[in-house]
């Protein structure tokens, strides 16, 4: 579980960064110019690691399923694949992606330039093109329906199980137990697939939306799964809530013993004046 939240935080990283520098560059410094080919560049790395992120999901909500329902052989069945779950979700990511920039830069652009986001998002450069996008639209929505959607079947039918196996269960505090584990993993799930959900379908069938709404719901897909991923699995892990708050105590102790060194010293200075 921890390798898979060490996945989860550096995926939820890269993909700040990988927007960091035009968001930054739009709302503090009001500059709003990006070249053609690093947008192509921000909208691979952007939809990639959302690709490997969604691969890591489902991989956590396998995690959960062994955990509960197969538990004596946990170690055995989890342990070997943990290095081939990140590689497969970095290949899959990469590779299923790289067609986006290659379909966009073939089609020529009208002079209005403008994008929604203060981000490079696939749907919103295709809008913009002055070509028949019907390629690029297919193949964004066979994308949508063979990561995100298949993804999602995936953890719901793993969940399925787990509640399967918790509710055959005789006692109440085992299943609270068993239930508990899951909690950080839905929440983390929720977060993540609704915003892009929004994302998505208001791209492609909102065209009468509020250009105030697209620009929300795309700050909500871009700010709120590496801003709130941490946190809720900070309040719900005990190794990290305690690692936490040893870090936080250990610092508190230091400051103490540097402030009363301070005044010892102070102290002494005085006496031998």
């Amino acid at each position: 579980m921890h390798m898979l939240l060490c996945m989860l935080s550096t995926t939820d990283l890269g993909l700040a960064l990988s927007t960091l520098p035009t968001v930054l560059g739009v709302y503090w410094f009001d500059y709003r110019i990006i070249h053609f080919h690093a947008c192509l560049v921000q909208l691979f790395f952007m939809h990639s690691l959302c690709s490997v992120e969604s691969a890591i999901l489902v991989a956590m909500a396998y995690d959960r399923y062994i955990a509960i329902c197969n538990p004596l052989r946990y170690a055995s069945l989890m342990h070997p694949i943990i290095g081939k779950v990140g590689l497969v979700a970095v290949i899959r990511g990469a590779g299923i992606h790289v067609p986006i920039p290659v379909l966009l830069s073939r089609l020529p652009f009208c002079d209005k330039k403008a994008l929604s986001h203060a981000f490079c998002y696939q749907s919103d450069v295709m809008k913009l093109a002055c070509a028949d996008t019907t390629i690029n639209s297919m193949y964004g929505l066979v994308l949508v329906l063979t990561t995100y959607i298949i993804d999602s079947v995936f953890i719901a039918f793993s969940y399925v199980m787990i509640l399967k196996t918790v509710l055959s269960t005789a006692r109440q505090a085992e299943r609270s137990k068993a239930l508990n584990t899951c909690v950080s993993h839905l929440c983390v799930v929720f977060l993540f697939y609704i915003p892009l959900y929004g994302v998505t379908l208001v791209h492609r069938y909102g065209r009468s939306a509020s250009p105030l709404l697209i620009i929300l719901i795309g700050l909500f897909f871009l700010v709120i799964p590496p801003a709130l991923n941490p946190i809720v699995y900070s309040i719900k892990n005990k190794q990290i809530r305690y690692a936490i708050g040893k870090k936080v105590w250990v610092k508190k102790t230091m400051d103490k013993d540097s402030k009363s060194n301070d005044i010892s010293g102070q102290q002494n200075h005085q006496t031998a004046y």
